[in-house]
Formats: structure tokens, C-alpha cells, sequence
């Protein structure tokens, strides 16, 4: 290792031991379950809001096998606030297969996490680390942060394949759960101060507006539906959202009944049982 790398890896170090957020709440675990739940609510969410919904949801189900038994409605309704409703059905259905598929046991290995519903690289990579403390690459966007500020300062498209090497070579084998926890927290100290050079990678996509697109359609339907006990008209929906734009709105309920995220109850709406 070159001095440059024992530099980096102490000045992250340093920075954690001073101004870490060693108190996030799915930090203080590492149990599987948990780890999923908050690796699920973080994707594209700040940690601001992460952290009530996430100490609610666990109140809630504070087991694997308790979401299980849990009807999906009422899973979307507790996770209002959060957006990307896709995510909770597929939390709750890892939740399922886990418990019915697994007997309860969570898979312990890479490539097994890979096979739970809306579970991809990244999360099963994070699984492994902060669930079961094993040396594995990890990259997300702080992470790339850090990498691109220190070591790629004019760097254009950056791969993830570039950073890989660097990533492993400085990677705490020991405990790599904290490494991580350290990574993260350093890459959204320097996302706000020396903006986010993530930017600077190949993977790097600008999230389009939130206002007026098909997200925001998609996410008030499953609002105004999860504020109903019971099922709702395609007018109310309609009255309920604005732009009221009838095209748009048949799309998204096409797909949100596609999804299994919506269900037809003859001619009205409702959230799944």
C-alpha cells in the first residue's frame, strides 16, 4: 500500500472518530432484517427522513416474520412519506419468501441475497457488510465520493471498475462494517462542502424532477388510497390530483394495478389486502 492510501484511510478514520453518526439507529444492530429495512428506505431517501419511519416501521413489524403475516395495504400505508412504493412490496415480499421460502433463515452468502425480491448488488454487498461484518467491495454514492475526491480530482467518467482496486486495497478486512459506516458518512461530509463528485462517475444519472412527472402521479394515487379505509372512484382520484390529467393518470393506474400495487374493486380503487 502507498503512503497516499495510509494517509487517505487515516484521515477517514479521523473524520469518523470526530464526526461520525455513530448513533443511526440501524448501526446499532446487525440483525439481517434490519439491515435490509434500512438498506431499503435509504435508496434515493435521506437519512432525515429515514430515521422516524424507519423506528415506526420496526415498531411495527420488529420481526422478518411479523412483516410476513402483514397484508401489503397496510405496509404501503405505513410507508407513506418515503416515496418509491415499488420498494415496500418488495420489502415485503422478501419478508414473505424469507420466512416461507428460507424457514426464517436470511441467507448468509453474496450471490444468495442476490435471490430475494428487489434485492440487487449494492444492497446485497451492504447486507454482507453490516449484517455479517464480511470484506466485500461496496460502492454506492458516497462511497464513489470519497474515491473520485481523493484520488481522481480530474477525472471524467469515472468506472466503478477503475475504483474497485482502491476500494479493496484500503478496505478494513477486520471490520469492515464500520470502514463503511466511516466511508459514508465522510463522502455526505464532503458531498456538502466540495459538492458531490460522484458526478464524476460513469454510473452517475441526474434523477429527473420529482413535480409533474410519473412519479408524483403514481405516489399521490397510493397516498389517496392508503388515506381511505375502503376503495375509492376514479373521480375522486381524479378531484385529488393535481394536474387532474386523465391520460397520465389511466397510465399510471394501468401500471400500478400491473404492479400489484393497486387493486380494481369493480369500478373503484384500493390498496391490496
Amino acid at each position: 500500500m502507498i503512503k497516499a492510501e495510509r494517509q487517505f484511510i487515516q484521515l477517514v478514520w479521523d473524520y469518523y472518530t470526530a464526526h461520525g453518526r455513530h448513533s443511526l439507529p440501524w448501526r446499532t444492530t446487525q440483525n439481517p432484517y434490519r439491515i435490509l429495512v434500512s438498506e431499503i428506505m435509504l435508496q434515493q431517501t435521506q437519512v432525515e427522513r429515514v430515521i422516524p419511519k424507519y423506528q415506526a416501521f420496526l415498531k411495527q413489524w420488529s420481526t422478518v416474520e411479523k412483516l410476513a403475516a402483514a397484508k401489503l395495504g397496510e405496509v404501503l400505508i405505513a410507508w407513506q412519506g418515503l416515496g418509491y412504493n415499488r420498494r415496500a412490496k418488495m420489502l415485503h415480499a422478501c419478508a414473505r419468501l424469507v420466512v416461507h421460502g428460507y424457514n426464517g433463515q436470511w441467507p448468509k452468502t453474496y450471490k444468495e441475497l442476490l435471490d430475494l425480491p428487489g434485492v440487487g448488488p449494492y444492497t446485497a454487498a451492504a447486507m454482507m457488510a453490516f449484517a455479517y461484518n464480511s470484506p466485500i467491495p461496496l460502492i454506492e454514492t458516497n462511497v464513489r465520493t470519497v474515491y473520485i475526491h481523493h484520488f481522481y480530482q480530474d477525472g471524467v467518467r469515472v468506472s466503478d471498475q477503475e475504483l474497485l482496486p482502491l476500494i479493496e486495497r484500503t478496505m478494513d478486512t477486520a471490520n469492515p462494517r464500520v470502514w463503511y459506516a466511516a466511508l459514508m458518512d465522510y463522502g455526505s461530509h464532503l458531498k456538502s462542502t466540495v459538492g458531490n463528485k460522484s458526478k464524476a462517475s460513469s454510473s452517475y444519472t441526474k434523477q429527473a424532477p420529482f413535480k409533474g412527472s410519473d412519479r408524483q402521479i403514481r405516489g399521490a394515487i397510493v397516498r389517496r388510497l392508503s388515506q381511505s379505509p375502503g376503495s375509492v372512484t376514479r373521480a375522486v382520484l381524479e378531484a385529488d390530483l393535481v394536474p387532474p390529467d386523465s391520460l397520465r393518470i389511466t397510465a399510471q393506474l394501468d401500471k400500478l394495478l400491473a404492479e400489484g400495487l393497486v387493486v380494481a374493486v369493480g369500478r373503484k380503487y384500493s390498496l391490496p389486502t
